[in-house]
């Protein structure tokens, strides 16, 4: 969390993913700092299923840099 929170913080972070079974302090925690530094958030599956994609244990909050790829996830999520 708190490297994700400081790279929306200087800019480096175009989209942040949470999982949608990430407590509420911490959704509002990222919410609040992405609001503030206009950058979007998702929500989207479990945390089990997000640690896999990534091959990392127990992550509930990702950040993506690459602005291409961000929006093509945006875009990919509010086609439905």
């Amino acid at each position: 969390m708190d490297a994700v929170c400081d790279g929306v913080q200087r800019h480096k972070i175009k989209l942040v993913i949470l999982a949608e079974d990430t407590s509420e302090k911490s959704k509002k925690n990222i919410r609040y700092v992405c609001t503030n530094n206009q950058t979007s958030v998702i929500e989207l599956s479990t945390i089990e299923e997000i640690s896999h994609i990534i091959g990392k244990k127990n992550k509930a909050i990702i950040g993506v840099t690459d602005k291409n790829f961000s929006d093509g996830i945006l875009k990919k999520c509010n086609r439905g």
